[in-house]
């Protein structure tokens, strides 16, 4: 999802916007020939995600800048650890700083609190999944982030599944007339095989209706944990059962308990701290 074509491009964007006209105070301040070393420092202990991007904003400024990454996506680190290394003309070092910083610091926070829920729910078979609740224009960096703490992608965009909420489903059947079922049975005889259908559901008495018409994926939509147990009865295997609504570090535990196979949380992306990293210049 996160292609180096993407990256070039979001980065890119953010070294402009950071400086568009060149970053006058090393121009004053930092002599043209000076060199620096410097490292990615992590300030707390957390799960590292965005080291591809770091290093694009670095050698996006200047390819004459050299960058090695000491921990992979995904890995584990602490307060102290050293997560990477630069190297080259210390005005562009210093420049690409703040941009640099921004992705990873985001990324990292993104992989560090979508690990804590990964963690929650380790002794269930529930998976962890985002939402389409991200920051326009960085949904693949977040979403890759997600994916370095151990969780799972919801679909990406619009384009990628039928996912029929309370809304649609209230249009659908006032304008046609038909019962849900039959509304979603009209639905699924125009999906190719390969397309995914999934429906959110607020009461109980929605789910034989919804189960009739053989959809792929259920979500119970802000049930209590009772509801939620009673559903995955009901359901009795049909079909997958996405819980969604209520869901934090703190409510994600029990809800996993209830047996549901899914549990997306848009907290994993709308909702989070950016790390604390730093760029420390080595002084020799």
């Amino acid at each position: 999802m996160l292609t180096r074509q993407l990256i070039h491009t979001a980065v890119q964007a953010a070294l402009v916007e950071d400086a568009p006209w060149g970053d006058v105070t090393s121009q004053l301040l930092i002599p043209e020939e000076a060199r620096a070393t410097a490292r990615l420092v992590a300030r707390e202990p957390g799960t590292f995600a965005g080291g591809e991007v770091f290093a694009a904003a670095m050698t996006l400024t200047d390819p004459a800048i050299d960058v090695t990454l000491h921990l992979p996506d995904g890995g584990r680190f602490e307060a102290g650890d050293a997560l990477a290394t630069v190297e080259g003309p210390a005005r562009s070092v210093l420049q690409a700083e703040r941009v640099a910083l921004n992705f990873t610091q985001r990324m990292s926070g993104i992989a560090t609190l979508t690990s804590a829920f990964v963690a929650e729910v380790a002794h269930t078979s529930a998976r962890i999944v985002d939402t389409r609740k991200t920051t326009p224009g960085l949904r693949a960096f977040e979403r890759h982030a997600v994916r370095a703490g151990g969780g799972h992608n919801h679909r990406y965009s619009l384009s990628d599944a039928v996912m029929a909420k309370d809304n649609h489903l209230a249009v659908l059947t006032a304008q046609t007339g038909l019962s849900v079922t039959d509304a979603l049975l009209q639905v699924r005889e125009q999906l190719s095989h390969t397309t995914h259908l999934e429906v959110e559901v607020d009461r109980m008495d929605q789910i034989e209706p919804v189960l009739a018409a053989g959809v792929d994926t259920i979500m119970l939509d802000n049930f209590t944990l009772e509801q939620l147990r009673e559903g995955v009865a009901l359901v009795a295997g049909r079909a997958i059962v996405e819980a969604s609504g209520n869901v934090s570090l703190g409510t994600v535990r029990d809800i996993a308990e209830t047996g549901v196979d899914v549990i997306s949380s848009g907290a994993l992306t709308h909702s989070v701290r950016s790390l604390d990293l730093g760029l420390d210049v080595v002084v020799e």
